[in-house]
């Protein structure tokens, strides 16, 4: 009789249930580390963008805002239209009138301060901008209007046709436009560029923006620019020097700014602005839920409970022209 052995070829039933089992649980745990890494990448990415984009908004504005004001060797002085100030240049096609009795783009004759700077909060302010070609801000955030010129002053030949310049002296000013024949030629005066701005944000297709609108000869101030994406809110608090050491002792919201201080008639000088901006990312996170309160400065923005991560950012400008406040 022949014993014959025999072998077993492959695995049994109780040794593919447990290699099944084994794979199951790497799988798993290869899953989870695939789904914590993506996740870590999205919060980083979108951290990232919020820093980013605040940062941008900020240095746009605060680099604008600092040199309000300026109007070159008549800058501190007030413009008085048939004293000091002549205008030859075409009315805008399409102007935004701010608050006041001398708050167009160019001083008109009335016996008003011609504002360089105001503010309002869109949606609570009784007054806003009155433009010819309509903004739309969001509801609920700020607006600022300034005027100034830019620097550095420019030769008669370099002139962009589609831009407003100024001729200025130490005593006097002329408006005039880019495309002109020739140039006001004023007694040692030097010609700068004239700037009308307006920064404000306005959705686009469920996005918000950081928007401003600029002055030019052909598009009045209808010329509108997407500067930031995500900028979802902002808010300015204007600081006043009230005992003359040019530092400012309050921080005031424009609603509390009074006509007085807004047209220079007051012995406050406005010598520094706080920008705050609330930057949302620009795509939902579905792993994220934002149950945050929010602070720009004196104003609590409420949870909104939605998928968008937020990220408060802020700068304090100081005015290199605060002179242009005092009598």
């Amino acid at each position: 009789m022949i014993n014959r052995q025999k072998f077993q070829i492959g695995m049994s039933l109780v040794e593919l249930m447990i290699a099944m089992l084994i794979s199951l649980f790497i799988s798993a745990g290869l899953f989870s580390m695939f789904s914590m890494s993506s996740s870590n990448v999205t919060t980083t990415s979108q951290f990232t963008q919020l820093q980013e984009n605040g940062r941008i908004a900020l240095a746009i504005m605060e680099r604008d805002i600092s040199q309000l004001g300026f109007f070159g060797d008549i800058t501190g002085t007030d413009l008085l239209l048939g004293v000091n100030t002549s205008v030859s240049a075409t009315g805008p096609t399409s102007d935004c009138v701010g608050d006041g009795f001398n708050n167009e783009t160019f001083p008109i004759n009335v016996p008003a301060h011609f504002r360089r700077l105001w503010g309002y909060e869109q949606g609570s302010s009784l007054n806003t901008l009155n433009c010819n070609s309509a903004i739309s801000p969001n509801s609920g955030t700020d607006v600022i209007q300034i005027k100034r010129l830019i620097g550095p002053a420019t030769l008669e030949a370099d002139l962009d046709d589609n831009r407003y310049y100024a001729s200025v002296a130490s005593n006097e000013i002329e408006f005039f436009n880019g495309n002109t024949t020739a140039a006001p030629n004023k007694l040692n005066s030097r010609i700068w560029e004239f700037q009308h701005r307006v920064y404000f944000i306005k959705d686009d297709s469920g996005i918000p923006i950081l928007t401003r609108r600029t002055l030019s000869l052909t598009g009045g101030m209808s010329n509108e620019d997407q500067l930031v994406e995500g900028i979802e809110n902002m808010r300015f608090l204007y600081g006043f020097d009230d005992d003359g050491d040019s530092t400012p002792d309050s921080f005031m919201p424009a609603d509390q700014v009074s006509t007085m201080m807004w047209d220079n008639q007051g012995f406050q000088r406005l010598v520094a602005i706080k920008i705050y901006v609330l930057v949302r990312s620009i795509q939902e996170d579905d792993s994220y839920e934002n149950e945050i309160v929010y602070q720009l400065g004196d104003k609590t923005i409420a949870a909104t409970n939605d998928k968008y991560r937020r990220k408060v950012m802020s700068t304090t400008v100081v005015l290199d022209n605060p002179v242009l406040i005092r009598n």
